[in-house]
């Protein structure tokens, strides 16, 4: 018995060196290579790493503004039918849940009294602006020989020799820019086709939209992971409430431009002040291009019909008007509708023009407010204690933290696992021990 004792503790004796051994070996000090260790300063690796990080969000960024450069008309055609479509779904609301028509017949409606008003609006423009052009024409043919008698008789003296070389240049330089001038002309053809192209999508966008746009938004959810649908849905939605609100201070400015204009013109005796009110309407939606053909169009009615000092004038009430939409409607209104501060309106117009000229300048407030409204939704975690949220996923998403938990223990690293000692090794039990025993 006693020998078996001792064959167990010399097993034992034998095993301690092979545990000793599976410890790590400590290294001392002076045998470290200090060649390979890092011998630049943290905040030099705390930028460095910082750098390349950025430097790799760029390019992913430039590559994706790339693509989506390839199907600009497709992705502008389905920008102005969301921006329609925050303008016109309060009407389908109304008149589907208030005086219960069909949604698809309410659709129709909306739809249907929308393009008849604005091509109401353009006719009508269009048929007094050409009347008043048929009486404006003894005028301007006045002002044309008002023009030449000042060429030949005034300062400049110049003679039919001189104009006949100024003609025989001009002609000589048309000749020579054919081809350039053919390039440009066909450019511009395929530039109207293209503009017809997108009207008729952004009609169809629009009709979808109006009909089906909460199950649009609900397959675009859908395609997020599950625990992130709830806070994505309610962030999308309060993002679509400042795009309808954009949309409506945008039209309180379009109003107060043609308002300004047309009532200038009306006093300073300018014909055509009501069509020239609905263009300035229907421009200002334009950014730049739409400021700069009515204002010019106002100028010019009033250069022909009442002489140089009145267009004057209407230039000078024209460039008002304009900078106080552009420093004090736009930053003012917008930003209080929007939630953005004035300045950050300003800079977001500049910028959205720099990068993508009229459609980068149309479509920057409206993009900086939704994105605006959805990352504080996001950060401030307000689908906790959204209602919308709680109705349409259950209310333990709304007010509890447990579901809500899933997405912050997504974002939260889990924490390494906690080692456990490890278990004392044991060793086999001997047949005659167990003899003994009994």
């Amino acid at each position: 018995m006693k020998s078996n004792r001792l064959e167990r503790l010399r097993r034992l004796r034998g095993n301690l060196p092979t545990l000793k051994s599976a410890q790590p070996a400590v290294v001392p000090v002076e045998s470290l290579d200090l060649r390979t260790a890092e011998d630049l300063p943290y905040g030099v690796r705390l930028a460095a790493s910082w750098a390349w990080r950025l430097l790799i969000i760029v390019a992913a960024l430039g590559v994706v503004f790339w693509l989506l450069s390839k199907v600009s008309l497709l992705l502008i055609s389905v920008m102005v039918a969301a921006l329609l479509t925050s303008l016109l779904s309060p009407v389908v609301k109304i008149l589907h849940a208030k005086l219960a028509v069909p949604h698809g017949l309410a659709v129709g409606i909306t739809l249907i009294g929308f393009l008849a008003l604005v091509t109401a609006g353009l006719s009508i423009a269009g048929q007094r602006l050409g009347a008043g052009f048929a009486d404006l024409w003894t005028q301007a043919l006045t002002g044309i020989q008002q023009i030449q008698d000042w060429l030949f008789n005034g300062p400049l003296q110049l003679t039919n020799d001189d104009l006949q070389t100024v003609l025989d240049d001009a002609l000589t330089e048309l000749r020579g820019n054919a081809s350039n001038i053919l390039s440009e002309a066909i450019s511009w053809g395929s530039a109207l086709g293209q503009i017809l192209t997108g009207v008729l999508l952004t009609v169809f966008c629009l009709i979808f939209l109006l009909l089906d746009g909460r199950r649009v938004g609900l397959f675009l959810i859908n395609l997020l992971p599950r625990r992130a649908r709830p806070a994505m849905d309610g962030a999308l939605t309060r993002g679509w409430s400042s795009l309808v609100r954009y949309v409506r201070v945008q039209m309180l400015v379009a109003l107060i431009d043609a308002l300004g204009i047309g009532f200038g013109a009306f006093f300073l005796g300018v014909p055509l002040a009501l069509p020239l009110g609905v263009l300035v309407f229907i421009g200002s939606f334009i950014p730049v291009v739409g400021a700069l053909v009515t204002g010019a169009l106002a100028v010019l009615l009033a250069l022909v019909s009442n002489g140089w000092v009145n267009a004057l004038i209407m230039l000078a009430i024209v460039l008002l008007v304009q900078q106080a939409e552009s420093h004090i409607l736009q930053p003012l209104i917008m930003g209080k509708a929007v939630s953005l501060h004035p300045l950050a309106v300003v800079l977001s117009v500049a910028g959205g023009t720099m990068v993508a000229n009229i459609a980068g300048a149309l479509f920057a407030v409206p993009l900086l407010a939704v994105l605006n409204t959805v990352v504080k939704y996001l950060s401030r975690r307000s689908w906790e204690d959204d209602p919308f949220v709680a109705q349409n996923y259950g209310t333990n998403l709304a007010g509890a933290r447990a579901p809500a938990s899933d997405l912050e223990a997504a974002a939260t690293p889990a924490a390494p696992p906690t080692s456990s000692p490890a278990p004392t090794p044991r060793l086999p039990e001997h047949p005659e021990d167990k003899n003994h025993e009994h």
